[in-house]
Order: C-alpha cells, then structure tokens, then sequence
C-alpha cells in the first residue's frame, strides 16, 4: 500500500513527519503522488488562519483529484489542530490522530483499513478525537520522541528538545494544540546528536516552542553521573537547564554547527548569553521574537516584557558576542539577529504600529518574520474585537518589510570583502546554494557543475550583497 503525508506548519510539524515516515515505512508503506495514494496524511497547523486556509483548499484540491480516479483513499489528520478546526474537518476525515500516540499509530490504521466504511471505523475517529481534543487537558505520551526519525536531509537535522508552551501569549495557539511544555530527558537528546554527528552531519538544530525553558531531569544515573563529572557542572538535584544541554552537546566532537529555534526574550539568561561565546559549535545567530514595540501591545499579547526590556536586552546580547567571540575561525562582524513580528493585533493603533517601525529601525534585525494577525478560536484575543481591516494590517506589514529591507541590505554589505564558512544545500546550472553561519542565503558561482559540495563547509568571499542574499566565490 502507499501514503502521502502533506505537512503544514513550523520546523517541528516538519520534525513530527519525520518520525511518522519511520513508522510508516516500518508499516511497509511506500510514498506516492496524492492522486495515487491509498493513505493520505495531513500534517496540519492551526496556528495562523492563513495556514489553515492553505490547508484546506490543499485538501479540497486533492480529494477532488481522488474522485477523479475513483480513489477513496483513507484520510488522516494530525498536526497542531485547534479544537474548532477538529469540529470543521472531522466529517470529512477518518482518522484525526495525536502526534504523541505516534507509538499506537500502526494498530490504529491496520484496525481502521480492516473496517473502513464501518461503525469500528467512526469508533476510532471518535477515540482519537476524545484524545486530542484539549491539548491542556490530556497526559504527555511522548515517548514518540524516542522513535528514530527517517530524516529528511543526509547533513542537516532537527532535533526537537521540548514541546508545548506555558506562556500562553494572547494570540497564540500552540497551548492549546501542543499542550503545557514537556522537555525530553537530556541523555535522549544528546544519544541523538551523538548519532547524527557520527553520521556526518553537519548542521543540529535544536526546536522547541520555547527552547530556553528547557528543563529536564536525568532519568539515567549513569548519564546523572556522567555529566556532574563533566566541566560544565549541574545542580545537586540533577536538572539539565537549557544552557547546560547546550555546553554538553557543545563537547560531542565533530566539525558541525549547533542553533536553536525559538527563544523568549523573558527567558534569554546571561548564562545562555554566554553560551554564544563559550559554545565554539553554536553559530551566532539568535532568533528572537519581538511581536510588537508597543508596550501597551506586548501587554495584551501578555508577553511579559517592555520594548525597554527588549532593546536592553538585544544590546547586551551584542556586546557579550563582541566581546568574546575570539573562538571564531572566520571574520564575524556581528552576531545575527533574526524576530517575529505581527502587524493589526486588536487594539493596534497608528501610534502603536509606528512604535514598532522605529523599534525596528533602531535595532536594525538581519531578519524578520512579518504576519498579519489573525483570530484563532480558543485563545485570549479572540474575544477581542478586531476592527483593523486587511487592507491596513497588509499596508503596515509591506512598510515593515521596507525597514526591514534597508537594515538587513545594510548589515549584509558589511559582509562584503569577507571570508565566510558556508554549508552547500544545492546546486543547479553552475551555481552552488547554501547558508553562512550567521544564517544569510548565499549564491556561489562554481568552477565546475561537477564539483559535488552539497552538504560540506566551503570557505566563500562574499562579492555582492542584497536585501535577502549574498553572492560569492570559493576560496
């Protein structure tokens, strides 16, 4: 039999699939087209609207395309689902499946293929809706954690460290979805790094929905005893927080690099700082969402800090780097600074929205995220009244990207001249495509189409900077 799985969503919806392809391919289940599929899975994301918009007319799209071929394939759900898209899209599915029963998924579709069309099989739909209706309400299964994930990449990894979130910020859904936070035990994370650098790979990529609440107990006393005796000491009681698991991943050896995605400014400690610097595998880069410079805004959204407290804080960041960033091999000029931003929150006034314009000006972001609010059922400011039209928020989102596009033209020009370590991703038609260290997209004229440099370090003097990109040649 075959399936297709469509994923949706942020790096750990895509992190999630991986581990669902290692159990269907257990299941001696092969990919195929939409079209030809006996199996179709939809890794989904409810938490932008825009995003569940695109997911639906994908999913409309595909189903006509099986009707087509008098295909009646099995349809499955999963992903960060809000309870009231659950309720929209459950009649047209079989299955809505919770990412942590990932371990009971196989039982689940075998019973479900047995009896399609039947009342066991509406039965099963009902079960699992019960399961992950309330992501607040129910147990964490994650154990699906430990099933080994088919990656994606042969040199670049994700490695999921938590899931879930406490902050419960106004507009976001992920609460709801993934549920209160849940930090995986430190000795699975780094048997997983261990494995993959030994592999080869070359790029870790540590997610979480906030990586710097990271905290975790030592399940192992072996591994309890190994890491006390480490450099990097921990406390009496055995916790393993987010700057430790940094500094012991730090020590695996092996020519890779080490980043993290997403931090909370509330939660950015001068230990992690430091990390920057001590840490000779983390590449300096950081993002950190800002989503609004005005105060009365950040306190709506219930960010728990100020855009005093945020501009403090980017600047000590800096100055720690700049300080003590002589670890680096190659020419670094600044740590890259990367945020989210979001333009018509309710209540966001033409003297709110400036706010954030200057805030960005000032700060001068290499990179930032800009969406467009939008209410998503369930979550504090969906009683809000949103009275910004979708004209203004796209107007203010496109002014935003202009700001965005002169500071990130002018810190990327600084580049020029320089020699930088970059990892290939692709090549097409002579040219070479990767990333540096500090996370710019770059373009490498090649001396031949057949030198094969995907997935390795390459020295490149950047000659050419824009907005979005870099250009450059081998060195």
């Amino acid at each position: 039999m075959t399936y297709h799985l469509a994923t949706f969503g942020c790096q750990m919806n895509l992190s999630d699939s991986e581990r669902m392809v290692a159990i269907l391919t257990k299941m001696n289940l092969k990919p195929a087209a939409p079209a030809q599929a006996d199996i179709l899975i939809f890794n989904l994301c409810s938490v932008r609207q825009a995003a569940v918009d695109r997911v639906w007319g994908n999913f409309k799209g595909r189903m006509a395309k099986g009707k087509r071929q008098n295909k009646k394939p099995l349809i499955i759900l999963t992903g960060c689902i809000l309870p009231a898209d659950k309720k929209k899209l459950a009649p047209k599915v079989d299955l809505i499946l919770d990412i942590k029963d990932l371990n009971s998924w196989s039982g689940i579709i075998i019973k479900t293929l047995k009896h399609k069309n039947t009342k066991t099989q509406k039965q099963y739909n009902n079960e699992t809706m019960k399961q992950c209706g309330n992501g607040t309400k129910i147990a964490h299964r994650a154990d699906y954690f430990a099933v080994p994930p088919q990656y994606s990449s042969h040199f670049s990894a994700f490695v999921p460290i938590m899931t879930g979130c406490n902050n419960f910020c106004a507009y976001c859904a992920v609460p709801y979805t993934r549920g209160r936070e849940y930090s995986r035990p430190a000795e699975e994370i780094t048997t997983e790094v261990g494995n993959l650098i030994q592999n080869g790979y070359k790029e870790i990529i540590l997610l979480g929905q906030n990586v710097n609440s990271y905290q975790s107990k030592i399940f192992n006393p072996a591994a309890a005893g190994q890491i006390s005796n480490s450099k990097f000491q921990i406390s009496k009681n055995t916790s393993v927080n987010f700057p430790t698991l940094l500094k012991l991943i730090n020590k695996i050896p092996g020519n890779y690099w080490l980043s993290f995605i997403t931090s909370h400014p509330k939660d950015m400690s001068d230990e992690l700082m430091k990390c920057l610097t001590e840490c000779q595998h983390l590449i300096p880069y950081v993002h950190l969402p800002l989503q609004s410079g005005s105060d009365k805004i950040l306190k709506a959204m219930n960010r728990k800090y100020t855009a005093k407290d945020y501009t403090k804080l980017v600047r000590k960041i800096r100055m720690i780097f700049a300080l003590n960033s002589h670890h680096y091999s190659h020419v670094t000029p600044r740590l890259a600074i990367s945020t989210d931003i979001i333009v018509g929150f309710p209540g966001e006034t033409k003297k709110d929205f400036l706010a954030t314009a200057d805030l960005m000006k000032k700060i001068k972001f290499d990179m930032a995220y800009l969406a467009e609010y939008s209410p998503r059922p369930g979550t504090a400011a969906a009683r809000l009244k949103d009275k910004i039209s979708h004209k203004e928020k796209t107007r203010r989102r496109q002014i935003l990207n202009e700001i965005l596009k002169t500071t990130a033209l002018e810190n990327n020009q600084k580049l020029v001249g320089k020699t930088t370590e970059t990892l290939v991703e692709s090549t097409k038609d002579g040219l070479a495509f990767g990333q540096t260290k500090m996370m710019k997209n770059v373009k490498i004229k090649l001396e031949s189409k057949k030198q094969n440099l995907i997935g390795k370090f390459v020295d490149v003097k950047i000659i050419k900077a824009g907005p979005w990109g870099l250009e450059g040649k081998l060195t």
